[in-house]
């Protein structure tokens, strides 16, 4: 394990303190979590508001800074509607369990070396354990269900549709997440948090062309590959802009919490806002030094003594949190199969190649004379440039062959790939009788004007009554749907 000074936590540092740290320390990370969500939510709309050209919030508040604020005041005192076939129980719980893994996964974030509060020395951490980041995701993973059974008890069918495809998106890009993070427990050597802060403490001795230098220490100069990996599938996770697929308006009207309201809507809206934080602090942890002080900083002796560096780590988290703004206000939203594609044949097969190649590294580095420095310079640089292009260039080909068919269709021709059949009909296909999905001119699919939308699954189906009616009797009354007769 790596000491890079006597503030440095051990994992013997943790669970000794006296009752009334350890609640200062939860009612402090309760409150902390708080006021970044309020902070990320105003710093969104400015710096989205600065890229288009607009004024932004500007009312409620000096420069309207305290408009998250107020927006939250308005949620906790509107009315709070519960649809009529919704399970009231699973309605009610779906955003509590939402909210609180959201919460509990910072609690083996460090930010900051041991300090002394009232007279006792103490972490600037809740908690630490050998798999602190397993709780990290462990947490995340629990997340999942709240929004899944906040979709399905809404009893509503496009509630419904918005948790599955989140959940979809969650799980599969939760794999590529934990995959990309497996080459730190490598060089680290430890899946401790703290103790990750402390193998990126001292730089790494390095020599190129008979001149020596010390390297930087930083996970994300020495494991790039993860790093990228690692920012590509929180944003993916947290369903964020461009991948926010399971909110999107168009499509879903507002996804897994249409039918929430008041205070229950608040909730879902502070885990989304708590889980970008989660992310952006546990990137700070595992990949840019933790709460140690970043170089110019780093060469001042108290950069990385007392109070100093929860400064630095919160300074590297509102960093990560621009990422996530300068993402939503730069790219325009994905395809739902690109996405998922995107996330199954090209990240989590470049992080599992990365892993062997990381692993490689290792074993050199402990059989030569070669520090971990060298190593990394004169072999993980290379082979990180060479993944990376193998990255665009899998993205690129995984949509090619839908970008061919539609640059053929809209030329009005037919594409077809090798023996596979076509992939769009011919321009000027028209729609399949009574319900099924259409053509345009250019062989697109667009919806029937006589579409239908189906009653709730929800509903208690009856036998047909005359004319062909369908009576569906719901908890409080009952519905009648006139069956759709094909067309003669």
């Amino acid at each position: 394990m790596l000491l890079a000074s006597p503030e440095q936590p051990t994992l013997e540092d943790f669970g000794n303190d006296v009752w009334w740290i350890v609640l200062i320390k939860v009612v402090g990370v309760f409150v902390i979590l708080v006021l970044l969500t309020l902070f990320a939510i105003v710093f969104e709309r400015k710096v989205v508001a600065r890229m288009q050209q607009r004024i932004g919030p500007n009312r409620v508040g000096p420069r309207g800074y305290l408009q998250s604020l107020a927006d939250g005041l308005k949620l906790a005192f509107k009315e709070d509607i519960m649809p009529a076939l919704a399970d009231k129980p699973v309605y009610f719980l779906a955003p509590v369990i939402a909210t609180v893994p959201a919460f509990v996964a910072f609690s083996v974030i460090p930010m900051g070396p041991a300090v002394s509060i009232f007279g006792e020395v103490t972490p600037l951490q809740l908690t630490d354990a050998p798999i602190g980041v397993l709780v990290v995701l462990a947490s995340s993973a629990m997340g999942i269900y709240g929004i899944v059974l906040g979709g399905w008890a809404s009893g509503s069918t496009y509630p419904l549709l918005g948790s599955m495809r989140s959940a979809a998106q969650m799980i599969s890009y939760e794999i590529a997440m934990g995959l990309s993070i497996v080459a730190v427990f490598l060089y680290a050597g430890s899946m401790s948090t703290s103790e990750i802060v402390a193998a990126q403490a001292d730089g790494n001795e390095v020599s190129l062309f008979g001149l020596e230098f010390t390297g930087p220490s930083w996970f994300a100069v020495l494991l790039p590959v993860s790093f990228v990996i690692y920012a590509i599938a929180v944003v993916g996770e947290t369903n964020r802009a461009p991948f926010d697929l399971p909110e999107a308006e168009s499509e879903l009207v507002g996804g897994f919490h249409t039918e929430y309201s008041s205070l229950k809507f608040a909730l879902f809206f502070l885990a989304e806002y708590i889980n970008m934080v989660t992310v952006s602090a546990l990137a700070a942890t595992l990949f840019l030094g933790g709460w140690r002080a970043p170089w110019p900083l780093s060469i001042w002796d108290g950069a990385n003594s007392g109070w100093w560096p929860m400064l630095w780590f919160f300074g590297k988290v509102v960093v990560a949190l621009f990422f996530f703004i300068w993402l939503r206000g730069t790219l325009p939203r994905l395809r739902y199969d690109q996405f998922m594609r995107f996330g199954w044949k090209v990240l989590v097969p470049v992080a599992l190649v990365w892993i062997l190649v990381v692993a490689t590294m290792r074993t050199v580095s402990r059989e030569t004379d070669l520090s971990t420095g060298e190593v990394a310079l004169f072999i993980g640089v290379p082979v990180a440039l060479l993944v990376l292009l193998a990255m665009a260039l899998g993205g690129r080909a995984a949509n090619r062959e839908t970008r061919v068919a539609a640059e053929h269709a809209a030329a009005g021709g037919v594409h077809t790939v090798s023996d596979e059949p076509e992939v769009l009909p011919p321009a000027g296909a028209q729609r399949r009788p009574t319900g099924g999905p259409s053509r345009a001119e250019g062989g697109f699919p667009v919806p029937p004007m006589d579409l239908t939308v189906p009653p709730s699954p929800r509903l208690r189906h009856q036998p047909a009554g005359e004319g062909g009616a369908v009576v569906a009797t719901g908890r409080r009354g009952t519905t009648t749907v006139e069956e759709d007769k094909p067309d003669v």
